[in-house]
Formats: C-alpha cells, structure tokens, sequence
C-alpha cells in the first residue's frame, strides 16, 4: 500500500482483506466486506509482544465519517469489494 494518512489528494482504497496502518501507536484496520446492502464491516486488529487480536466494527452503508481508535476517516465510498477513505 503506497497510500497514507497524510496524502489527503488520493483515498486510502482497500480490497475486502488488505490490511492499512491506520497511524503511529495506532491500530490496523481491515476491510471486512458487506454484511449486508446496508452494513459494512471494518476489523480492528491490535498486535505486540508476539499476540494479537481483532474484532469487527460494523458501520452504516450511509455513514461518513467514523472514527477508528481515535482516528477520525471520511469515507468516501464502499461496496462489497472495497472500500476509499481519507482522514477527516
């Protein structure tokens, strides 16, 4: 992934599966899919000291703006498939 928070110009865009750094001492993200035509799902994976875990964030189709472990995203588009955010 080229892509990071700080280039504002072009979305973050990831693939259900891809894996994206949110920030330093920040947690990664993974895009999860469609639930459903109106739910999507985001996981939230914490790892260090050789473990780790996640769990799945479930937002709005509608839903703009989200916030990931303090991590403020405008989401500008998602489907089954993927998903295009930048930092809000």
């Amino acid at each position: 992934m080229t892509n990071t928070l700080d280039d504002k110009e072009q979305p973050i865009v990831l693939k259900a599966g891809e894996d994206f750094h949110l920030a330093f001492g920040a947690d990664h993200i993974i895009y999860a899919g469609m639930v459903s035509d109106d739910v999507y799902s985001i996981a939230q994976k914490k790892s260090g000291n050789h473990q780790g875990y996640a769990w799945n964030l479930y937002f709005p189709k509608n839903r703009r703006d989200i916030t990931i472990d303090g991590v403020k995203l405008y989401v500008e588009r998602v489907t089954p498939d993927e998903i295009a955010f930048r930092p809000a």
